[in-house]
């Protein structure tokens, strides 16, 4: 069954994708919901419901020729764009309103829409409201998921992590060994937009590193 999180990403690879932005925007999960106020709300309805908010922090970054005109407008063709991941339904009317409650829901995903520098340019929740609970709640590939198809999202993987007082890494140097996380021989992550989706194991293919996929995680939040 497609988890609620794959939903979830489909929505900000989407609406990242069609972001009248000069560089291309990526939509990676945040950590953290954090404190968030006015963004763009919409509502969703259809066999997949949502409700979306998009809050962009400096509007410079939208590159439209529509300066003018108000942010719902401007927002209007990503926002569209994310709801069709959804398939089928009715995209209500976008109003500017304090989304702190969307942002902050237990149910809410959150993404930090990030620029080609990687700064954050804007933030996005989805929460889904409804779905019909069908073996595939996104239907059928043919039907629906090639609206999204072409959109790029970033695949990682990641052999371990640790963690370090700023003074050691102030001290770092050419030559100094970081301990990981993860012994030898372990499994690294596999990663789609940030969530682990896969197990995998390095390998190396003319030269240069690859990973061959060992498992696939069931209920994997995409």
């Amino acid at each position: 069954m497609t988890s609620t999180t794959a939903h979830e990403s489909a929505v900000a690879a989407a609406l990242a994708a069609r972001l009248p932005t000069a560089a291309p925007v990526t939509a990676r999960a945040a950590q953290a919901s954090g404190d968030t106020g006015e963004a763009v709300v919409v509502g969703y309805i259809g066999q997949t419901s949502a409700q979306i908010a998009v809050q962009i922090l400096d509007t410079a970054v939208l590159v439209d020729g529509m300066g003018d005109a108000p942010l719902p407008d401007r927002l209007h063709a990503a926002m569209d764009a994310a709801a069709g991941a959804l398939g089928p339904g009715t995209l209500g009317d976008a109003t500017v309103q304090d989304a702190s409650g969307i942002f902050a829901h237990p149910l809410a995903q959150v993404f930090d829409l990030q620029g080609e520098t990687g700064r954050t340019i804007g933030r996005l929740a989805v929460r889904i409201t409804h779905t019909t609970g069908d073996a595939d709640p996104l239907g059928s590939p043919s039907r629906r998921l090639h609206r999204i198809a072409g959109v790029e999202m970033d695949l990682t993987v990641e052999i371990g992590r640790t963690r370090m007082a700023v003074r050691d890494v102030l001290d770092l140097e050419p030559g100094r060994i970081v301990e990981l996380d993860r012994s030898a021989g372990a499994p690294a992550d596999v990663k789609l937009n940030g969530r682990i989706i896969a197990h995998g194991e390095i390998v190396v293919v003319d030269q240069d590193y690859a990973v061959r996929i060992t498992r696939i995680l069931e209920n994997a939040e995409v």
